[in-house]
């Protein structure tokens, strides 16, 4: 059934929806799996876009109608989705403050200067170095950040990490399970099994609450990327059974549809290990198509093993949802030296 989703709750229109569905044709014949790419990473023209993209299209609608004129968030030094945020706050003509907190131990002295955080900059967002640690929780930056806005005057609109603790957190995933349904009917090809980076929750938890009102199973794999498995399980669970109650679907969301894989993590957030490294080279040198340190390279890192040992059945369609993060490799030079 179709979610309609549009037609119940605001959105605008930030990306070039639906992102395209390309099979990958030479990763496909070096796994024995047809692997299928799912591009958000292209899917906007606000600086590089990706997943939050999809998100914040649902965020921002509510922004504009409480008459916001601040959008203010929060992320790791090198955040996609802090940069996504900047990029709709000047698309709009709002003003940005982000919270740039230490999540990340990566000892290089241009890490908070390149990449994502020179993005936001550029485009005006005002950029908060202060905090550490990564956690799905509500953190004292972030609040004080908020009222600052308030006592300047601004009134802020609030958008978690990752835009997904949020009571709209989920709508754009959900959409994307409507989405991709269109496409393999066009297509005539069907995925019973999707991988997919997962880490703040809501990319993975809107797609639960999605493909349930559909009839065909699927088996969708949260490659943890968190390096905390047990937060990423609460976090997604949290967010599809809440959006699933928003939209309206029935059918309970049971533990078992959450899967969360932590084997491809990698050190600990935003650290590559060497399959994440060499997920990234392999994509990279076989299909032209670059993936990232923090999510993307440790999601492919995962399909590509799970192919060669034969979890994923030899010849099936498998899809792998890109979700971005691509400007963020400049900062992680060194990791391919």
């Amino acid at each position: 059934m179709s979610l309609n989703l549009e037609s119940r709750f605001g959105r605008i229109k930030l990306g070039y929806f639906p992102s395209p569905l390309q099979r990958l044709n030479r990763l496909s014949e070096a796994l024995g799996v047809s692997v299928w790419a799912k591009r958000d990473d292209v899917s906007s023209g606000l600086a590089y876009g990706g997943n939050k993209i999809r998100k914040l299209e649902w965020l921002a609608a509510q922004a504009l109608k409480q008459g916001c004129d601040t959008l203010v968030s929060i992320g790791n030094i090198q955040s996609n989705h802090t940069r996504q945020v900047a990029a709709v706050a000047a698309f709009l003509g709002m003003r940005c403050r982000l919270v740039q907190e230490e999540w990340t131990h990566w000892e290089n002295p241009v890490y908070d200067k390149v990449g994502n955080i020179l993005l936001s900059r550029l485009m005006g967002a005002e950029t908060l170095l202060e905090g550490e640690g990564y956690s799905t929780e509500v953190k004292p930056t972030w609040e004080r950040a908020l009222e600052q806005v308030r006592r300047d005057g601004g009134k802020p609109y609030a958008i978690p990490a990752g835009a997904s603790d949020h009571p709209l957190g989920g709508l754009g995933y959900a959409n994307f399970a409507d989405e991709l349904a269109l496409q393999e009917k066009e297509q005539g090809v069907f995925f019973e099994t999707i991988i997919t980076a997962t880490c703040t929750g809501s990319t993975q938890g809107g797609m639960v609450a999605g493909f349930k009102a559909q009839d065909r199973p699927r088996r969708l794999i949260g490659v943890d990327t968190a390096c905390n498995a047990d937060m990423t399980r609460r976090a997604v669970t949290k967010i599809a059974r809440a959006t699933a109650e928003l939209i309206g679907i029935e059918r309970t969301i049971e533990d078992a549809d959450v899967i969360i894989d932590p084997r491809f993590a990698g050190p600990d957030y935003g650290l590559p290990d060497e399959p994440t490294i060499a997920a990234i080279r392999m994509a990279a040198r076989l299909e032209g198509m670059l993936t990232d340190p923090v999510y993307e390279g440790k999601s492919m890192a995962g399909l590509i093993a799970m192919a060669k040992s034969g979890e994923l059945k030899k010849g099936s369609d498998v899809l792998y949802v890109h979700l971005g993060g691509a400007p963020a490799l400049n900062a992680y030079y060194d990791a391919f030296a």
